[in-house]
């Protein structure tokens, strides 16, 4: 079978069967809505050039609808590394509307909240309404007036920011909901290289009409980037043949590895090439020269 090429050499109809865009999402739809729009254009773009079809695309994390910014989509075979993004930290700039005047101590009473904390989801919410630990890194007033406060939120994946907005007001003594929210960050994305989905959708057309890439390229990355921060490991394009047909990697398969990679880390691995072939749990020591080093959990390949 053949194996994904170079991440740098593929075709625009490979990128698009295999890539991410790091959308910009607009006010309104929602994220579903949004990653079918996309799904449709590619579509139609591929259709257009003859090329084979995607038939899913998939979203890095919910947004509502109301809520714009940082909204990975992955584009068909990149679906599969979804799991990846509840790994990394999510970034917002949110804005707390207070019931009452905001208290001269309010710096002291929102730093209190940095570490973990106890978050039960809302009743709209898609999980089980349990008591659950959500880990806030970093917790910052940007801006402040009589009755806003201007936060910069870094935290754990998963963490419902409505519900901190209003733990928040309690804690400062006037009450408080959730205004404007925008996510700036969803690691390894973050909103310094955004783009829109008419831009998107823009770029798509173009290169139907004119077969000219180049603003294609500019927009979507190989699905690769979405694997930034996870501990890689080289395998030969022999052991990445065997995991396309299901099989673990075994140890005389290994080529290279991260240092400091332990049992059970979450690790990718890549052929020679840098084209990623699976996402998989380290269940053996990656030096030795026999046996299973690593189960796999999500095949690329």
């Amino acid at each position: 079978m053949a194996l994904r090429g170079p991440p740098e050499d593929r075709t625009p109809a490979e990128l698009l069967t295999f890539g991410v865009l790091n959308l910009d999402k607009p006010p309104g739809p929602s994220s579903h809505q949004v990653s079918g729009w996309l799904r449709d254009a590619v579509v139609d773009a591929l259709e257009s050039q003859a090329e084979p079809q995607i038939d899913q695309a998939a979203h890095a994390g919910t947004l509502d609808p109301k809520v714009t910014g940082c909204l990975p989509v992955m584009l068909g075979d990149a679906t599969r590394l979804a799991p990846v993004f509840l790994e990394g930290q999510k970034e917002y700039v949110a804005v707390l509307e207070c019931h009452g005047r905001v208290p001269a101590d309010a710096e002291s009473v929102i730093e209190a909240f940095t570490g973990p904390i106890y978050q039960k989801p809302p009743r709209k919410s898609a999980v089980s309404r349990r008591l659950r630990v959500r880990e806030i890194y970093d917790l910052e007033i940007l801006e402040r007036t009589n009755r806003k406060l201007l936060l910069r939120i870094r935290c754990e994946s998963g963490t419902y920011v409505r519900k901190l907005c209003h733990d928040l007001g309690l804690a400062l003594g006037t009450g408080g909901h959730m205004g404007h929210l925008r996510r700036t960050e969803t690691a390894p994305f973050d909103d310094t290289d955004l783009y829109s989905a008419y831009e998107f959708i823009d770029a798509l057309a173009y290169w139907a009409e004119s077969d000219d890439p180049e603003w294609l390229y500019e927009i979507v990355d190989p699905a690769e980037r979405i694997l930034e921060g996870i501990p890689a490991v080289v395998i030969a394009d022999s052991a990445a043949r065997e995991v396309a047909h299901g099989a673990p990697v075994y140890a005389p398969g290994v080529l290279e590895a991260d240092d400091g990679i332990g049992m059970g880390t979450l690790v990718a691995c890549y052929t020679p090439n840098g084209a990623a072939v699976c996402l998989g749990r380290v269940v053996g020591d990656l030096t030795t020269t026999e046996g299973t080093v690593i189960d796999l959990e999500r095949v690329l390949v």
